[in-house]
């Protein structure tokens, strides 16, 4: 049971405006200056003890992809040279969300 509540801890979510729920690892979604600050500050804020952040202007498939870019980020920090494709259709909208984000 310690061992599920450390995983569980290790996880956020995110939840768009929709209401879609992406569970993804903290470490990942740290990538984000937002969200980091969200999950860490002092003061007990409901993201910070909930472990989940809901964005009411960021819709599911824009979250989606923020969500792929902090997988991928990790990955580039590691050493891995890949591309990250955006659609360009959405560029506008992914922008603004990563703005917001601070990523």
């Amino acid at each position: 049971m310690e061992e599920e509540t450390t995983k569980k801890a290790e996880m956020v979510k995110l939840i768009s405006a929709e209401g879609f729920e992406f569970v993804i690892d903290k470490q990942a979604a740290m990538v984000s200056q937002t969200i980091r600050n969200m999950l860490t500050s002092p003061g007990g804020f409901s993201e910070t003890q909930q472990g989940q952040v809901t964005f009411p202007e960021i819709s599911t498939h824009i979250l989606e992809k923020i969500c792929q870019y902090f997988y991928w980020s990790l990955q580039f920090a590691s050493g891995k040279e890949t591309e990250f494709h955006i659609e360009p259709e959405i560029t506008l909208d992914l922008m603004m969300a990563a703005n917001y984000l601070h990523c």
